[in-house]
């Protein structure tokens, strides 16, 4: 049996299709890796504010010192035939710190407060430098987006 292929999406068409998965999605994989390299990948859930995408977790666990301490981090979304990433400078803000738009944000999408709970956690604003979209290998040609954080659309 043949897979048919759809058509090739333009590059408009892409950047549409990406910026509505981060208002549509609630979880993105989030890599990151320690001062040593020691790789680490997550699913956190999400907010898209329109400019930057605003993770939650502990300082106390691996991803919360690695995207402190590093500085950039990896998204990723979709299965291998529908791939969304994003590479981003990260910036941490203590609950005390973050702003109430992006935790109000977080909290409307998700249904969880972290500033709520009894443990300590942070918020982490990715500021996309680069974005990947691609369906299938017969996409790959085109698939940067977006590069030093300016839409190339």
């Amino acid at each position: 049996m043949k897979i048919t292929e759809p058509p090739v999406r333009t590059a408009e068409q892409r950047k549409r299709d990406v910026l509505a998965r981060l208002e549509r999605e609630s979880d993105v994989w989030v890599a990151s890796a320690d001062a040593d390299g020691l790789p680490c990948l997550v699913a956190l859930w999400f907010v898209w504010d329109g400019e930057a995408v605003w993770v939650c977790t502990r300082l106390t666990n691996p991803t919360g010192r690695n995207l402190r301490d590093g500085g950039r981090t990896r998204l990723a979304f979709g299965s291998t035939q529908d791939v969304v990433l994003v590479d981003g400078d990260v910036r941490t803000f203590e609950e005390r710190n973050v702003p109430d738009a992006a935790a109000d944000a977080f909290t409307a999408k998700t249904g969880w407060n972290p500033r709520a709970d009894s443990a300590t956690y942070a918020f982490f604003r990715v500021r996309p430098h680069a974005v990947q979209a691609w369906h299938g290998t017969h996409e790959l040609g085109g698939r940067h987006l977006m590069r030093d954080g300016v839409w190339a659309v």
